[in-house]
Formats: structure tokens, C-alpha cells, sequence
């Protein structure tokens, strides 16, 4: 059970500021989703706590800085799916997904059993045995990231960095992924960042959201609080309808704003 905090984090590119003084903890075996439109520092955030680009202020996993840990340390911590992975066409997709046991492997050692049964049965989960086999060069955008969703579990690492998972899957290929990366959370207590565009899934999987726009944090809450049409309205400049079901769903639906002729 590990927690991540984010204190006073700022991520600029040169002269630009990506992600302004954002401030939050997320609690071991919570998951918070960022949300927000294209450009409010989601990526820039998320990136940040992986390591991949610099930052101010602090980030703290258990209390103490993730900076000072080693990259090997790091990446048995955190692990990250991003937007857009580099994957070697040669390699096929159990390779791939091998890559995530990393951390563990000495540097001159071998995979271990335990290291091929945790692939086998994170391959098995995610319903792909069928081109497990396969190069990565022949696989589809939707295989593709669902193998670097894969990887990631593979790690076993407490904390997950999602970076729009589910954004080439089909509808019943993102419910399995996401179904799968809660009830692990669930089992194991990993704790899980993540960064959505579909706002319906990011608020039926997520315990919390934060809404950036142009880098700083706008709102945050449970979905009922944060998916309100007014919010949506203000920083997405988009007409939506908003509706609460039963069991608590909040789904976000698009609104026309030119009516039907």
C-alpha cells in the first residue's frame, strides 16, 4: 500500500508553463483521473511523476522524494503507460509484456518462473493468448495498447500512471482493461493515477477527479461534485447533459448545439 503526493508540482517547456502549483495526495489504493481538455497538463503531470521530464516542487511516494530513488528503484515503484509507446516491430507481444518484470531481473540474470507465470497470467486477463506470439509490427493500435497496458500490470509496481489508456481500444476491449486495473487495485492496493478524455468512464472507475485547465487544477472531487454541466460548460466550452443514475454512474452526454432541422 503506497501513497504519491504531489506538492506544489510545476512542469514548464521553456517559456511555457504546462502544469502550474498542483497540489494533491493520492491515498495507497486510491484512484484519482485526471481530466480536462487537450493541453491542461495532464500528460505534462502524469510525465512528471514518471520521471521523464523535470518538475518543480515535490513528489513523494510514502513521504519520501521519488528523485532520490534510482531508476531501477523507480521503475519497481511506478509504472507508466503512456500515450504513445515506443514498441519494436520485431518483437513479439509476450516479449513485450516481458519487459515489465525488469525491475526484478538482475543485470546479468534471467527471468524467473515466477517472472513467465506473472506475463502468462497478465496475457490470460487481458485476453491475449491469441498473438501472444506475434511481432509487434503486425499488431493493431487497439493490440498494441492493450500490450502496453499489460506490461505495466506485469510490473507489479504499487503505483500506476495510466495516460489515456483506453483511447484505441473498442468499448468492450476498455471496460476489460479497466475492469482489470481496479480489481487488481483492489486486491493488491495499488494506487492509480490516471488521465481520461471519456468523462463517463473516468468517473465510474475513479474515487476522485481533478480537472485541470491551462495547468492548474479547477475542481476536485467525487464525479457527483466535478461532473456538473456548468463546470463542463466553463472550461471544456461544450454543451453537455449530465445525468445520475441509480447506482450512482454519473454519465456525461453531448449536447447539440444546433437543433435537429
Amino acid at each position: 500500500m503506497t501513497s504519491l503526493a504531489f506538492v506544489d508540482v510545476s512542469v514548464k517547456y521553456g517559456s511555457s508553463t504546462a502544469v502550474q502549483g498542483f497540489t494533491d495526495t493520492v491515498r495507497p489504493g486510491e484512484w484519482l483521473c485526471l481530466i480536462g481538455p487537450n493541453g491542461a497538463g495532464k500528460s505534462s503531470l502524469l510525465r512528471s511523476a514518471a520521471g521523464l521530464v523535470k518538475h518543480e516542487g515535490g513528489i513523494l511516494v510514502d513521504g519520501s522524494p521519488l528523485h532520490l530513488r534510482s531508476s531501477r528503484r523507480r521503475a519497481a515503484l511506478v509504472a507508466h503507460v503512456p500515450q504513445s509507446p515506443s514498441m519494436p516491430d520485431d518483437m513479439t507481444a509476450a516479449e513485450y509484456v516481458l519487459l515489465g518484470r525488469n525491475p526484478y531481473v538482475g543485470y546479468f540474470g534471467n527471468e524467473t518462473k515466477h517472472d513467465r507465470m506473472m506475463v502468462a497470467r497478465v496475457i490470460e486477463r487481458l485476453d491475449l493468448e491469441h498473438f501472444a506470439s506475434r511481432r509487434l509490427g503486425t499488431l493493431s493500435g487497439g493490440e498494441r495498447q492493450r500490450l502496453v497496458i499489460a506490461r505495466a500490470l506485469a510490473q507489479e509496481a504499487p503505483i500506476m500512471l495510466l495516460d489515456e489508456p483506453t483511447s484505441a481500444l473498442d468499448i468492450g476491449h476498455q471496460q476489460q482493461a479497466l475492469e482489470l486495473v481496479d480489481s487488481l487495485r483492489r486486491e493488491h492496493g495499488f494506487t492509480v493515477v490516471s488521465a481520461m478524455h471519456d468523462l463517463t468512464l473516468a468517473g465510474l472507475y475513479s474515487d476522485r477527479l481533478a480537472l485541470l485547465h491551462q495547468g492548474h487544477c479547477v475542481a476536485a472531487g467525487p464525479a457527483e461534485q466535478v461532473l456538473k454541466a456548468e463546470t463542463l460548460s466553463e472550461f471544456y466550452g461544450v454543451s453537455v447533459s449530465v445525468h445520475h443514475e441509480p447506482d450512482g454512474t454519473v454519465v456525461v452526454v453531448p449536447r447539440r448545439t444546433v437543433p435537429l432541422a
